[in-house]
């Protein structure tokens, strides 16, 4: 496997700031080596060149191993989306954490749209058993040229090129030989497009051994995922979603079916958020028969909830839903996922 320089280096500050929790780590093999800095970076896999970005908290030593979150962008988004932020950047660098964020295929040859990730559904543009995932008499086709031969419908819509699941199980290894990892604490975390792959991380069984939690915002997976086999995981799992997201709505509370996209230029089907939370929680061993309940996690803006009202501190299943459209709102956001990841760290 062929790794490229960074192209572009941003040096750490010398300020050195302590990680607030302590973990039980499990050193990669590129613990006391020399290592990356932060920047970008490209890796050669089965014949593409991909990309992604790295980010080294202040204080990161190449002795001691950190957690590790991956982040997948939204449809048409690329690695930067969200490392230029201060605020990710901030709570990594207060936490100790390293932030990797790769780019998905689409908008280079063959395809030359959106980049994107693919997962179960999104490339055929059918939900199982379900037919079709959306409406195609009032969807546009979105299907990509590499995907000639592949999409059964219209309905496909993200890039046929590559096996993502197989790549970010490499990349992943990449990062642990060339940074020092915690390989017991690595998370995934993705907005839209790419908060719908990394529930398909955290359930394919080459990925999901990996990953200790996800963290998907505004991201759900189409109708039928939780039909196929095999699709319910018992990882912990974070879904962050806006009340009024007209592109991915999370649906009613009380109503585990499935939504509907309704903004006019689409009309996609998507597994509701409650659907997949009580799927999870179920998983967990949590008792779905009853209305999920309040958590109080300290924060205003969303309204979280749960069916795992037996868990100490943080659920293992978390739906958490707030006054917004189909936007991060990073904010408060991305603080809500790293305290998640926190809690459910291996200590």
């Amino acid at each position: 496997m062929k790794i490229n320089q960074p192209s572009v280096i941003g040096l750490m500050a010398v300020l050195v700031f302590a990680p607030l929790t302590v973990f039980a780590a499990n050193p990669s093999v590129g613990c006391d080596s020399t290592g990356w800095k932060s920047g970008t970076y490209t890796m050669e896999h089965d014949g593409v060149t991909r990309t992604f970005r790295v980010y080294v908290p202040r204080g990161y030593r190449n002795s001691e191993p950190a957690p590790l979150v991956t982040w997948f962008h939204g449809w048409g988004g690329n690695e930067n989306e969200i490392l230029g932020n201060k605020r990710v950047t901030s709570q990594a660098d207060r936490r100790g954490y390293i932030l990797v964020a790769p780019r998905g295929l689409g908008s280079g040859s063959p395809d030359q749209s959106n980049n994107s990730w693919s997962f179960s559904g999104s490339t055929d543009g059918l939900a199982g058993d379900e037919g079709a995932i959306c409406d195609d008499s009032i969807t546009p086709d979105y299907s990509y040229p590499s995907c000639d031969g592949v999409a059964k419908n219209t309905c496909s819509w993200t890039q046929c090129q590559a096996d993502d699941v197989d790549f970010v199980v490499a990349l992943i290894e990449t990062i642990g030989q060339n940074l020092c990892v915690d390989t017991n604490n690595v998370f995934a975390a993705g907005g839209s497009n790419g908060g719908m792959f990394t529930w398909e991380l955290g359930q394919n069984p080459q990925s999901a051994e990996i990953f200790r939690a996800i963290a998907p915002i505004i991201g759900l997976p189409h109708k039928g995922f939780l039909e196929a086999q095999g699709r319910i995981s018992d990882m912990p799992a974070l879904v962050i979603t806006g009340t009024r997201d007209n592109v991915v709505p999370p649906g009613a509370w009380e109503d585990p079916s499935f939504t509907t996209t309704s903004n006019g230029n689409d009309r996609y089907y998507y597994t509701g958020a409650t659907a997949i939370t009580r799927s999870w929680a179920q998983a967990h061993g949590c008792d779905i028969d009853n209305n999920a309940e309040s958590f109080n996690d300290g924060y205003r803006k969303p309204d979280c909830r749960t069916y795992c009202t037996q868990d100490q501190g943080w659920p293992r299943a978390l739906d958490c839903r707030a006054r917004m459209g189909h936007t991060y709102s990073l904010s408060w956001s991305w603080k809500l996922v790293m305290d998640f990841f926190d809690a459910h760290a291996d200590q």
